[in-house]
């Protein structure tokens, strides 16, 4: 069913009424939709076009179509969207879950545009007010500059995502502050993000074989999540790097509170300038992806040179398919900047190529998607305090983040994977036991 407001723009005497923005753009769009828009859209002159019973799309700006005409696509969109000048009423997620569906259902997905599709889009963004040069870009939106991957644009895309606050990041993540996949071992009501945190460290030290006074490398520590958990837990003799000046306070704080001074140093500094060379076991979650693919080859003979001979070594990392190795326009813009992502086959074997023996490879995407589900109920449980805190537009970002990320993962668009790795002693011995222990499971 599809109800159409064709009330009329105001035009000069004499002239026949033009149809309202909404329709307008929705005849304009239909051979990219492939039929009827996907969503009910109302523009910003009050017209409505498109089913009644799908999702409601609101542009409130002629600057929201601008966006979308100077960046089609998904950088367009989301910029449109984290500025407020393009809405969705309801649930963002079930909505665009809708739109993924529709364009799945009709082949949308090879469909390019034809030069007189485009002319015939641009007429009607010039009938309707919406031309003009573009918009500048959203305060939220990464600005930087340098050689890619220097050490300096590292630190300034570091800074973009981590340092926002870690009062910001409390209010999100569990009191561990672990940001990354958990690992969810129980289906029962009462199992939680914290408890699925506290697995996925508990999996990883054993993995690595921690034991009490083993000297123990944290290559992206974070917040400290397993490099705490390692010395608490396990008894190891713990340093970890970041070159994230909030974390590195936040870490220092905990160590203090905890007693820990003995058991914990947290160093700022960045992963290529570690050359300790003698630690017992070394682990970096989801660090991986942030180096850049013609680091990654340096990031792994860090881990390599590192670690003794005959230690293990793991790397929980995400992987990606497609022609947006870091995560899409949005994410790349907005979120993690210069990050970079593969099949985990082609991460395996630049381990492998670096001097690492691959040793066990345990898939864990559908547990990213409970981890993430449970991060956004936290976010909008405390949404009116993240507003207060970062503003509207930074909100809607880690919004728009937060739903699509879950998406990724669920659809199987991106995966995640904890891949552990020996340093052989140039006889091919190591320390792992012959029979996968029940515990790596």
């Amino acid at each position: 069913m599809t109800a159409v407001d064709d009330r009329p723009t105001t035009t000069a005497a004499g002239t026949a009424p033009r149809p309202g923005v909404a329709q307008a753009l929705a005849r304009a769009l239909e051979p990219l939709a492939g039929g009827e828009l996907p969503v009910h859209l109302t523009a910003w002159d009050g017209s409505s076009a498109g089913p009644v019973d799908a999702p409601h799309v609101v542009l409130r700006s002629p600057d929201a179509l601008r966006r979308i005409l100077w960046h089609p696509g998904e950088l367009g969109a989301a910029q449109a969207y984290v500025t407020g000048e393009l809405d969705v009423e309801g649930d963002l997620g079930e909505a665009l879950t809708h739109v993924w569906q529709v364009a799945a259902q009709r082949g949308l997905s090879g469909i390019r545009p034809t030069p007189s599709l485009l002319a015939s889009v641009v007429r009607t963004a010039k009938e309707v007010g919406a031309l003009g040069t573009p918009p500048p870009a959203p305060a939220s939106q990464a600005k930087l500059s340098g050689r890619l991957h220097s050490a300096l644009r590292d630190r300034q895309a570091i800074h973009h995502h981590y340092d926002l606050s870690n009062d910001f990041y409390a209010l999100i993540l569990d009191p561990q502050m672990a940001y990354s996949c958990g690992y969810w071992t129980s289906d029962d009501p009462s199992y939680g993000v914290v408890d699925a945190q506290r697995d996925k460290l508990d999996l990883v030290c054993r993995k690595i074989g921690l034991e009490p006074g083993m000297r123990f490398l944290d290559v992206g520590c974070g917040w400290g999540s397993l490099s705490l958990h390692a010395a608490e837990h396990f008894g190891a003799q713990v340093t970890g790097v970041t070159i994230a000046k909030e974390q590195k306070a936040f870490i220092d704080a905990r160590i203090r509170e905890r007693g820990l001074e003995d058991k914990v140093e947290i160093r700022l500094q960045d992963y290529r300038d570690v050359r300790d060379g003698d630690f017992g076991a070394v682990a970096s979650l989801e660090m991986g992806e942030h180096v850049g693919e013609k680091n990654y080859r340096t990031y792994v003979e860090v881990l390599r040179r590192n670690v003794v001979p005959g230690g293990r070594v793991l790397v929980q990392q995400m992987s990606r398919r497609g022609r947006h190795p870091g995560g899409g326009p949005f994410i790349e813009s907005f979120i993690a900047p210069d990050m970079t992502m593969r099949p985990v086959g082609e991460t395996v074997e630049l381990i492998e190529s670096g001097g690492l023996e691959v040793r066990d490879v345990h898939a864990m995407r559908e547990h990213y998607v409970r981890t993430v589900d449970a991060w956004h109920d936290t976010f909008e449980a405390n949404w009116d305090t993240v507003v207060g805190m970062v503003g509207d537009e930074v909100a809607r970002v880690w919004r728009l983040y937060l739903v699509g990320g879950s998406m990724a993962f669920r659809d199987g668009r991106m995966g995640v994977d904890q891949i552990l790795a020996v340093r052989n002693d140039g006889a091919g011995r190591n320390a792992l036991p012959w029979v996968r222990p029940a515990s790596w499971s």
